[in-house]
């Protein structure tokens, strides 16, 4: 029975490596720094760069949930390591869904390129990557310590995020009318619109 438990154990902590690995491959100078790099006229290189990272991201979830369920159904999990596991199986989809969204404003950046953008559109997406950049970092940071508290902060970033992508749409929308373009949310560019928009 010591052997189950200590098994089971060292999967708990596998669990929390690869949650944690999965928020890094998303947050650490890679996925979103590549598509702010193809969004700004970096090229294909970034795309191909994110679908070859999308294989390793999708293994990687399906993994996860795998290991997930088999501690649910053979372990029979007290409630701490229960609502543990539960929250992984939570966490986990969102986390390979934003790779995908990443991916989707990097193959969309072909369309903004051949409209343009100005130089404060630029700037503004250059915050916008940094900011979600450092908003990835902090949720890597709040599953790690368990910190609740972090929450609070997230809502004041995301915030601001709405806010800067009020401005780059306005930004692109005065762009596309002054060379004669209707306005209009992006510009047709397609950018998905951050959370609480």
């Amino acid at each position: 029975m010591a052997g189950n438990r200590t098994d089971f154990a060292q999967s708990m902590d596998d669990l929390e490596a690869k949650v944690i690995k999965l928020f890094a491959m998303i947050a650490e100078d890679q996925d979103l720094p590549a598509a702010t790099q193809a969004l700004l006229g970096g090229g294909q290189e970034a795309v191909t760069a994110l679908a070859e990272r999308k294989q390793v991201i999708d293994a990687l979830y399906v993994e996860v949930e795998q290991l997930s369920g088999r501690e649910i159904l053979l372990q029979a999990p007290v409630v701490s390591d229960l609502r543990f596991l539960l929250t992984v199986l939570r966490i986990v989809p969102e986390l390979e869904r934003s790779h995908d969204l990443v991916m989707d404003v990097a193959a969309r950046a072909g369309r903004i390129r051949d409209t343009g953008l100005s130089a404060g559109s630029r700037e503004l997406a250059r915050k916008m990557a940094h900011l979600a950049t450092g908003m990835w970092r902090q949720a890597v940071d709040a599953w790690y310590s368990r910190d609740r508290t972090a929450v609070t902060v997230m809502a004041e970033r995301n915030t601001r995020m709405v806010e800067l992508h009020a401005s780059m749409t306005a930004e692109i929308a005065a762009g596309r009318a002054g060379a004669g373009h209707d306005g209009g949310d992006l510009g047709g560019t397609g950018l998905p619109c951050p959370p609480g928009s």
